[in-house]
Parts: structure tokens; sequence; C-alpha cells
């Protein structure tokens, strides 16, 4: 086909697609039948689900597009500007479908009748405003619309970057519904299914920018955006599937029934994204490279089987879209038990209250948070893969390096998804042992591990203008921004700071009330206490880094400043978040209070450790680098042959007789 047909053909498949899924879904799976009481319709039993694939397609477009332009193509050339104009054209239909969704939930919810009249308008504010469902659609329209404009007037690296967290920022709000607020493993819902949909977009939205940009781009040219973008593709693959998987869990795990029209069209969507996965490996493994090779170009045979494999690509991604909706819609088989009244426990954290906590527990219990083990992957795999490349190079990296990175990695993964975890929702004092390992013991085991150094060492440098991992790595580290976040008085003004500010305000209890709020925590903890070492002993260039006194200076008025913090919770007489850690119901363990007070003996005793430990590498550095000085300065005597000695000696003989030629 020719390639400015294909860039109709290409979208007109995924849509057709997309809808004939969703179609056949909702018939199979009762979505669209009508309700035995207060049926809103079939206008809105139809329109709704319709308008959520829309969201989802275009909102596919509008990422995937600014990723792939992030990572494939370089700054203002025409192929740039086209994916900002896909992506701003995407987020328009973005914006509209969104607040179709907005209108067509609110009419399901609550069986209005649309009317010009002010209590029809009074009721649709209130339910925007004052509803979850309400919120989350007004903040993905106005964010939608938001970005409609700025992707529009932006065109540069930065502006683009900063759009492009925007609007992944901006899905958030639509993972927070459906099934998944329903479900006891809300958590890991949420959080699988907003990676779900993310990556889903980068995919989905990188095939279809493929497609606009084919006209424009000459056979070396578009295999070089082709390997770049199976790159992503391969990654958001991972996470897709994966997340997907942990996402099934929660909900087969509720359903109990595979074999129910719910898990029907849950295995229709399994069997739709394996094939895309396997196409996108057959054409990763052969095609690119034919297609660079082809003297013919991009109308030779190989780009013309290419083209073919992701118009069947695009379906099978359509079908995959529209079995997601419809999964959205379909009613999972009921349990007809009654469910157990909720412990207290259970009513402020949405899970069951754990076993008592034992030595044994401490390494068996698990409850996996599924962001922070997607990151512990990524970071394991990234960081051996560029160890690897440079041993086939024949370039050594310290294994040292390596066993810290990966130790850093394993900790990180136990106190995030471990029993730490598992319990730090009901206990202060394992809270707080989470807190002092994410903020000293993990980073610093990171640090020496040089991340930046491998990359910039590993990762191939491009040569056609465009960045890779390696380019906007170097950008990160030099920009403005690090310059700041990186100096030594603000690294250690954060990294204690955060202490007072985060217990002593209302972000402590955000963390406990909101799994959002906890994210950031792990998060910032991480940074904080990363950048602080990173100031001190790290390998990675930085900025400026302190003369050796001034750092351990600063360590002793963090050491002093750590320990205040810690004896401060002991002596405290009511309990932080009391309505919450107060009202757990256990009938295990110490007293709310006492596990404040242990809580605090952790924060002052055990946080110490650390501290101590970085306080001894800055004095074994501050050794080797006086031993290097010297060293240097004997292998300069050497060369010279004592010049500057000699030198330094006859000014003083010079001296010595100006002053006996005086006295005379």
């Amino acid at each position: 086909m020719h390639s400015r047909g294909f860039r109709v053909a290409g979208p007109a498949i995924l849509v057709v697609a997309a809808f004939a899924a969703l179609a056949a879904g909702l018939l199979y799976g009762g979505g669209a039948a009508p309700l035995l009481i207060g049926d809103p319709g079939p206008v809105v039993r139809w329109g709704l689900p319709s308008a959520t694939l829309a969201v989802n397609l275009s909102a596919a477009g509008m990422i995937g597009a600014l990723v792939l332009a992030l990572f494939a193509l370089k700054a203002e050339t025409k192929p740039f500007d086209t994916a900002l104009d896909v992506a701003s054209t995407a987020a328009a239909i973005f914006t509209v479908s969104s607040a179709l969704v907005a209108f067509l939930t609110f009419l399901n919810i609550f069986n209005a009748t649309p009317s010009a009249g002010a209590e029809f308008g009074q009721q649709l504010g209130r339910y925007l405003v004052g509803t979850d469902v309400g919120r989350a659609w007004a903040m993905t329209t106005v964010a939608g619309a938001a970005l409609t404009v700025l992707i529009f007037a932006v065109r540069g690296w930065t502006a683009t970057l900063v759009v492009t967290a925007v609007a992944v920022a901006s899905l958030v709000p639509m993972a927070t519904q459906g099934h998944a607020g329903d479900e006891s493993g809300h958590n890991t819902a949420v959080v699988s299914l907003t990676l779900h949909i993310v990556g889903a977009a980068v995919w989905l939205g990188g095939v279809l920018l493929l497609v606009a940009l084919r006209p424009q781009l000459d056979r070396i040219a578009l295999a070089d955006v082709l390997t770049r973008y199976s790159s992503i593709a391969l990654a958001a693959f991972v996470v897709v599937a994966l997340s997907g998987a942990a996402r099934a869990i929660v909900g087969v795990v509720a359903v109990q029934n595979l074999l129910s029209p719910y898990g029907a069209i849950l295995g229709i969507k399994v069997v739709a994204l394996v094939a895309i996965g396997v196409l996108g490996a057959w054409y990763r493994t052969g095609l690119i490279a034919r297609i660079r090779t082809d003297a013919s170009g991009t109308t030779g045979a190989a780009s013309r089987r290419f083209w073919g494999l992701i118009g069947l690509e695009l379906a099978f991604m359509g079908i995959a879209s529209g079995a997601a909706v419809a999964l959205s819609r379909t009613p999972p088989p009921v349990d007809t038990k009654l469910p157990p009244v909720p412990s207290p426990a259970q009513v402020l954290t949405g899970s069951v209250l754990p076993p008592e906590l034992t030595p044994a527990r401490w390494v068996t219990t698990w409850d996996v948070d599924v962001l922070w083990a997607f990151a512990v992957g990524f970071g394991a795999f990234f960081y051996i893969a560029g160890v690897w490349r440079l041993h086939r190079r024949g370039d050594r990296w310290p294994v040292y390096r390596t066993v810290l990175w990966l130790g850093g990695l394993v900790s990180l993964l136990w106190v995030t998804s471990g029993s730490i975890n598992a319990y730090q929702d009901y206990l202060f004092s394992m809270h707080m042992v989470g807190h002092m390992l994410l903020s000293m013991a993990i980073p610093m085991m990171l640090v020496f591990g040089a991340p930046v150094t491998l990359a910039s060492r590993a990762i191939a440098k491009r040569s056609d203008g465009s960045r890779g991992g390696r380019e906007w790595i170097l950008w990160a580290v030099h920009t403005p921004f690090a310059r700041v976040i990186t100096h030594p008085l603000f690294a250690a003004a954060m990294f204690i700071g955060s202490l007072w500010a985060f217990y002593y305000t209302d972000l402590f209890r955000w963390s406990l009330y909101d799994h959002l709020g906890h994210e950031w925590m792990v998060a910032h903890f991480l940074i904080s206490g990363y950048l602080f070492v990173q100031s001190l002993v790290g390998i990675d260039p930085v900025p400026l880094r302190y003369p050796y006194p001034f750092r351990l200076l600063t360590l002793i008025g963090v050491m002093a400043m750590h320990a205040f913090f810690g004896i401060a919770i002991m002596m405290s007489t009511g309990l932080f978040v009391a309505e919450w850690f107060g009202s757990m119901g256990r009938t295990w363990g110490d007293t709310p209070l006492v596990d404040q007070y242990t809580g605090g003996g952790v924060a002052w005793s055990i946080g110490e450790i650390p501290t101590l430990i970085l306080a001894i590498t800055v004095a074994v550095q501050w050794s080797r680098s006086d031993d290097r000085a010297q060293r240097r300065s004997d292998r300069q005597a050497d060369r010279t042959g004592d010049a500057e000695l000699e030198e330094y000696n006859a000014q003083l003989a010079a001296l010595a007789a100006r002053d006996a030629r005086t006295r005379r």
C-alpha cells in the first residue's frame, strides 16, 4: 500500500478493530444489557464504553508520540514537529472524549435526565466537585485541554519533556476508577492498572506515530527510528504484560471463575497482547535489519512486509483495547457468601490485620508493591546489561560496584515489598525501620554502584542529533536544577529537614491514608538520601563537592540533628496520627505508645549506624586523597630532580647571605 494511503488505513484498522471488539465484548459479557432498576438507557450503556475507548486510544496517540519524539527523533526537524502535531491532535480528542465520559458517567450513576434547567446543572456541578469519580474525570478533562495547547506550542527538548511528564500524570486519575476501587487489593490493583495504561499508551502510540512518519523518513532514518522504537516497545510490553498479570491476579482472586464471560474476555485480551509481542519480536529480529540494507528503500519487499505486520499489529492492538474497555464494563461473577465484618484495621488500611510479627515473618512475609518491583527489576536489568556490554568490549568494571548496586536494589525490594511494607501501616516502629533503610542504608549502596558513570561508558553515543539514554542522563546531571539539588548544603538541609517536615506535618497522615502519598514518601526518602550520600562520598560526577574537612563537619551536624530527632520521638507523650495507629485493634505486640517509643529508638540508634559508616568512608577517602597527593608530589620531584626544593634552598641561602652582609 502507498505510504500516504497507509497513514489513513493504519489508524482506521486500529479504530475498527477496537470498536468491533468492544461491541462483541459488551454483547457477550452483558456490559450493555439493560439494568433491572435505574437503567440509564441505551445511549449511556453504549456511549459510555465507546467514549472510554476513545479516551484510551487518544491517550495512546498523545503519550506514545511524545515518548518516541523524545527518544528517537531530533528536535526542530519535520519528523519531530509531526510527532508533536500528532500528540496535540490526540490531546484534543482526549479532552473531548474525557468530558463526554464525565457527562455520561454522571447520567449513569444518578440516572438523571439531561435538561437545561438549573437543578440539572447544580446536580452536575456537585457531581464534578463533590464525588471521587467526578473529580477524577474533571481533572482529566482539564489536563487534556491544557496539554492540547501546550503540546501545540512547544518545540524544544526541555518543554517536550515537561509536557510528557504532565501527559503521563493525566492518566493516573483514570486508573483510580472502575473495579479496582472495590477490591481488597486496592493499592496493587490501582498501581498495576496505572502502569498497564501508561505502558499500553507508549506501545500503541508509538506504532501510530511510525505510520504518520513513514513518508518523511528515508531508509536509514526509518531503520534507526524503528530500532529505537522496538527497544521502547519491548520495555512497554514487559510493563503491560507483568502489570496486567498482577491486575488480573487481584481480579481473579475476587472473580474465582475464569470460565465466566469476564474470564473469557480477559483471555481474548491476553491472546491479543501475546500476538502483538510475537509480531514485535518478529520484525525486531529480522525485518529492521533488512530495511536498512534494502537498496530499494521504503518501497522494497522488506519494507512492504514490515508495514503489513504493522497493520496486523494495529488490528491486534485494537482488539486488546476494545476487550479492555469491555472488561471494565463486564460485571464479574458475584460471590454469594456474606463478607465478614471488617476489623478496625481493615477499615483503615483496606487489608486484613496480619498475624503477629515473629522473627520468621521478617523474611517470609511479602506484600508486593508493583511500582517498586518494576523499578528494581529494570534497575537490575539495565545495570547488568551495561556491565556486560563493557565486558564484551574488553573494558573493566569493578565487581564491588555491581555487588553494592544489586545489594541496594534487593534491599529496596525487601523494604517496599517485604515484611516492612506488610507491617508498617500497623507498627510505627516498622515504619521507622523502613524510613532509616530508605534514606540511609540503601542510598549508600546505590551511590557506590556509580550508575551515571556506568551509563556514560556503556550506552552508545548518538551522532544524528537525537537523544538516547546516555544523552538524557548526562543532560539531567548538568542541568541548573541538578546543580541546586546536588549542592552539599542543599542536600544536607533536605535530608535532615525532611525528617521534621514529614513527621510533624500532615505529610505523614497523607502517606497513611493515600497510596499516592505512600509512593511519594518512598521516592522522597530514597532520593533525598541518595543526593546526600552522593554529595559526600559519591563516585559519579557532581558540579560541586566540598573538601573533606567540611564533609566531616556536615556529617557531625547531621548526626546530632538525627539523634535529637529520635530523642524527640521517644520523649513524645502523644501518638503520631493517633486515629490511625491507636485504632488498629491489635491484640499482639506492644501498645501503640510503646511501639512509637521503639520507633524513636530506631531513629536514634540504628539510624546512626549508616551515618557512622559514612564518616569512616569520608575519613578513608580523605586519607587516600592525601596519599595520592603525596605520591604525585614525589613523582614530580623525581621528574624534576627536586628542582623546586633546590630552588627553595637556594632562596633561603641567598636570604641568609644578605642578612649577614647587612649585619656587617
